[in-house]
């Protein structure tokens, strides 16, 4: 199933440089309780141009969470689609690994990811991970932690981060981005903190156009929608509208040093299926662990200013809380494990 040429794949802006380079990447998928499993591996399968011509979803281990209605109801039909595309089914993670190079963590509950991808760290193979990356500022630190420790890339990201007009304005479209507003459907599942499950896709936006750094959150809370407010290290404001009733959609406006424009918008999952391919071809992860961090920190400091009654809230403080989790998992896990690796930065 494995192409290889004599010379080592490289990439020019966007363009792979030499067709007698490519490598066929065999990828497979951990997770088949959303829709993203069978729309990526379409996308991926069906790609034309670029780094999705390499990669090639072949095989795929199917679990959903017990405990979500919506995840575990939804595993035979998608289950029955990837067996349509002529994916692989099999029935656990190492049996995957061994059939492929590179992997797309997409279980739809992420309070499993931290368990589902230490294995695939194990075996070296690159990952993305879909939304949320995890159930837990916690363990999202110990997602990365772990990564660096294997030497291992992976990036996790919504697909709105790669709407045109968020990327036009993250690129200076507008000019310097002064503040923003987004806004976004925000349902709420019990076993996750409040945006984690689908505000996260107005929030990946809000960041995508601002960058990291926020300094303090603000949470306003009804039953019907929520307003979160963001002050920036740099005293820029940013905010979050999450939408459970009514006409619900994605969108948002940026006020920059030149113009005030729209962004968030939503323009499918193409554009982050071609990112995903490029980063499976590269090795370069294109959204840093630094800025993910900040988008969960966030999130984590929006349910802190809940529990606190709706006040003000520094982003710090609940990053350290979460770090001395995380350190300890991290550590546990080595403990464990006892396995090679390079050290986290610092530790």
């Amino acid at each position: 199933m494995i192409r290889l040429a004599a010379a080592v794949l490289l990439l020019c802006g966007s363009e792979l440089v030499a067709e007698d380079t490519v490598r066929e990447l065999r990828v497979g998928i951990i997770g088949l309780d959303t829709s993203h499993s069978p729309a990526f591996a379409r996308a991926m399968n069906s790609g034309k141009k670029g780094a999705l011509k390499s990669c090639q979803v072949t095989a795929a281990y199917p679990p959903g969470s017990p405990d979500i209605e919506s995840s575990v109801s939804r595993v035979p039909g998608y289950t029955a689609d990837m067996r349509e595309l002529g994916v692989e089914i099999v029935d656990s993670i190492p049996t995957l690994l061994e059939r492929v190079d590179a992997v797309l963590l997409e279980s739809n509950d992420g309070r499993p990811h931290l368990e589902q991808l230490i294995p695939v760290l194990q075996a070296g193979k690159p990952c993305f991970i879909d939304k949320p990356i995890a159930g837990s500022l916690a363990d999202c630190l110990a997602i990365f932690d772990l990564a660096d420790h294997y030497g291992v890339p992976v990036f996790s990201s919504s697909s709105l981060r790669y709407g045109k007009n968020s990327q036009a304005a993250r690129a200076g479209s507008l000019g310097d981005i002064l503040g923003c507003s987004t806004w976004s459907p925000c349902t709420l599942e019990p076993t996750h903190p409040d945006l984690y499950w689908y505000g996260i896709h107005g929030v990946e936006s809000l960041f995508t156009v601002m960058g990291p750094g926020v300094r303090t959150v603000t949470r306003t809370q009804t039953d019907d929608s929520e307003l979160v407010v963001g002050i920036w290290n740099d005293g820029r404001i940013g905010t979050f509208r999450g939408m459970r009733t009514g006409k619900r959609g994605y969108g948002g406006i940026a006020f920059g040093s030149k113009e005030i424009g729209p962004v968030g918008s939503y323009d499918g999952y193409g554009p982050l299926v071609e990112v995903i391919a490029e980063f499976f071809v590269t090795g370069t992860p294109p959204v840093s662990p630094a800025e993910t961090i900040d988008i969960y920190a966030f999130m984590e400091a929006a349910d802190e200013s809940k529990r606190r009654g709706f006040v003000p809230v520094n982003v710090q403080d609940v990053l350290e809380t979460a770090r001395r989790q995380a350190d300890e998992t991290v550590a546990e896990h080595l403990k464990q494990n006892r396995s090679p690796g390079r050290a986290r930065a610092g530790s």
